[in-house]
């Protein structure tokens, strides 16, 4: 049981954090553990709630646990190493790192070209276009949230097919595409609006990383256009040429 000394220079929830943290760096609480409920909590530190919840606040922000609604606060794994090549697939970067890559679709709509998307993917403007909002997670963990977009009528069965497989490598599988490559990566960063902070279980004002990219066959014909917000304290992006 950890005992708290009260020290006039370091507030007693911040005394609680470093405590929480040690344990977790010492790997009492592995990745992906469950840490103990506050008032368990609470009763080792020999503090009040109010003080637990605000230390396990500082360690979310800080990237180092995730509380979840409803379950409870969870040990962040380490970030996930990204590569960024001309054949990028999140499932594998995912699984390759020992977790397991999941996709979940939020919505699909139909859209028409505007001028910026019609010249990604060159069709006319106003052409249609099937828009898929997706969540991918590594694991329970929510690692990004984005949007892609795709010919309706090269590919008018797209919503069902990742609806069904929950992956884009797999409902080009399903036209025979089973070869694509990234044309064009462009990486920026800024903070989390409310709707991604909530997808991405992510405090409002934290940091995302916006990837837009362009992904073509091997004809060199473009299939799809991308823009993916990432949470950045989840990801490390590693740029590799080949």
């Amino acid at each position: 049981m950890s005992t708290l000394q009260a020290d006039s220079g370091v507030a007693l929830w911040r005394k609680v954090a470093d405590s929480i943290e040690r344990e977790i760096v010492r790997g009492d609480y592995p990745a992906g553990e469950k840490l103990p409920g506050e008032v368990e909590l609470a009763e080792s530190h020999r503090v009040n709630r109010h003080t637990v919840r605000r230390a396990l606040a500082s360690l979310a922000e800080r990237g180092l646990v995730r509380a979840e609604r409803g379950s409870g606060t969870y040990v962040e794994p380490g970030r996930i190493a990204y590569p960024l090549r001309s054949r990028t697939r999140f499932s594998e970067i995912v699984g390759a790192g020992g977790r397991e890559p999941r996709g979940q679709l939020l919505a699909a709509n139909r859209e028409e070209a505007t001028r910026e998307l019609a010249r990604e993917l060159d069709l006319p403007v106003g052409s249609p276009l099937i828009r898929i909002d997706s969540l991918r997670l590594a694991d329970r963990a929510p690692i990004c949230v984005g949007s892609t977009w795709l010919s309706a009528e090269r590919f008018p069965d797209a919503e069902e097919l990742y609806r069904r497989f929950g992956s884009m490598t797999k409902l080009l599988a399903q036209h025979d595409i089973r070869d694509y490559r990234r044309a064009s990566t462009r990486i920026t960063a800024a903070i989390a609006d409310a709707g991604d902070a909530a997808r991405l279980d992510l405090g409002i004002g934290r940091p995302v990383l916006i990837v837009e990219g362009l992904d073509v066959d091997g004809k060199g014909r473009p299939l799809l256009a991308i823009r993916a917000r990432f949470a950045a304290e989840r990801v490390q992006f590693v740029v590799e040429t080949e």
